[in-house]
């Protein structure tokens, strides 16, 4: 859907964001942020290679004092309009929040199309969004942003548009008209998502009843979540060194040792100053990470901003609603890029933490311990119980089998005799059971 004159949408002047369009990554630092700015510049150049631009140039720009109308100084816009000529350039991706005003007044000084980072994500969501519910998600959240720029400062909207029969007068402008289009769109989708949402909570109420332990992957863009999901499922999830590779979330079934079965989710990747309408557009989806029995945290180790990564997830688990009660383990991941002096320290300090597991979901080094603190976290309180069954109750016997960890059986005549290890809600509801 595009509404004539939105500036910063994923479908207004596509072309634009055209493959091998040719880009300038600014960075304005305003002080304050723990992020390293190479390394700043180095994810926003990687998101912008996820829509296929094609990054010519990166500045991180210090901002003493920002601008209203531009953000960055009247001499620093000087100095990127020099090298967007020089470069050859018709994009700058900002790395900060860009008002519409700013974002209007850099494409003017600068000659070239400006995005800032929530517009940049979006459009990154937009085209990799692959399911109907995905595609809903990221056109409610496009049009909330794109609501923000319809602004007095695109004079064709302007345009009056003259009332017909009884609504003669002067009638609507073209940006109220817009607004009003924009908000009728919303209402649409924000009634199909809630049905999205009810028929989720069925199949998870369903998941509940059956009962399966559900353990969903979390964590920073890019950090290997997808590569540990298709290591423990043996499944084929898009996996690349490519920021985003996967949107929309993937369950699948799995086997942990002393449990039948388990329910596995890999869900989309956190980063930075997310866009709140993304967080808003996207909890149906992550409603899954909120009912998880289990977190994994998958971390890369190796990136030098490990450490804001992981405050950049636990910020967003906790906008979502996730409550300090869901336990988490961390999964330190990516350990084949470290050696020396660093990998030996890491390891260490994993293995001083009950909470931790090092490992490289490329390689497997580290997985199966991390399958068996799993299991162990998943099973902690269950207890043994002896079970006396008929010799001939086979459902009985596969029922235990399904949803406790047998230790021992015997056949004594007509009866079979069990050590099962299960949890006691489990046992309640095989001695209730019709």
């Amino acid at each position: 859907m595009s509404i004539s004159g939105a500036s910063g949408g994923f479908d207004r002047d596509k072309e634009e964001f055209a493959r091998g369009a040719r880009a300038i990554v600014v960075y304005p630092d305003l002080g304050g942020s723990s992020r390293d700015p190479d390394a700043r510049l180095e994810e926003t150049a990687g998101l912008a290679a996820a829509i296929g631009v094609e990054v010519v140039g990166r500045r991180a720009v210090r901002v003493r004092a920002p601008r209203a109308a531009t953000l960055i100084g009247s001499g620093q816009v000087e100095e990127l309009a020099t090298l967007g000529r020089m470069d050859e350039a018709g994009l700058f991706v900002f790395d900060a929040a860009l008002t519409p005003i700013q974002q209007r007044n850099l494409e003017t000084a600068l000659e070239a199309k400006v995005i800032d980072r929530t517009g940049l994500i979006l459009e990154i969501f937009g085209e990799r969004a692959a399911t109907a519910e995905g595609r809903l998600q990221v056109e409610l959240a496009h049009l909330d942003y794109q609501a923000g720029r319809l602004v007095r400062s695109w004079t064709h909207l302007e345009r009056q548009r003259g009332g017909f029969g009884f609504l003669g007068g002067p009638g609507e402008t073209q940006i109220e008209a817009d607004r009003r289009l924009i908000r009728d769109r919303m209402a649409r989708l924000r009634r199909e998502l809630d049905q999205v949402t009810r028929t989720r909570g069925l199949h998870r109420e369903r998941r509940q009843r059956a009962p399966w332990p559900v353990i969903a992957l979390v964590g920073y863009t890019n950090a290997g979540k997808s590569t540990l999901f298709n290591r423990l499922t043996g499944a084929t999830v898009m996996a690349e060194d490519l920021l985003f590779a996967t949107l929309d979330p993937t369950l699948r079934q799995i086997s942990l040792p002393g449990i039948d079965k388990a329910i596995l989710s890999d869900t989309v990747g956190f980063v930075s100053e997310l866009p709140t309408q993304l967080v808003a557009a996207f909890k149906a989806t992550l409603e899954e990470v909120v009912s998880a029995d289990l977190l994994i945290h998958v971390r890369d180790v190796a990136h030098p901003d490990s450490a804001a990564q992981k405050a950049d997830v636990e910020q967003v688990l906790a906008d979502i609603g996730v409550g300090e009660g869901t336990p988490v383990i961390e999964a330190w991941n990516k350990l084949d890029l470290l050696s020396g002096e660093v990998r030996d320290d890491l390891l260490a300090e994993a293995a001083r933490r009950e909470d931790v597991m090092a490992l490289s979901a490329l390689s497997g080094e580290g997985v199966d311990n991390l399958i068996a603190t799993v299991a162990g976290r998943l099973t902690e309180g269950h207890q043994r119980y002896t079970i006396t069954l008929d010799a001939g109750n086979g459902a009985g016997a596969a029922w235990l089998h399904q949803h406790g960890e047998v230790l021992d059986h015997a056949i004594e005549g007509a009866r079979a005799v069990y050590e099962v290890r299960m949890a006691p809600k489990d046992y309640e509801r095989f001695a209730t059971r019709d």
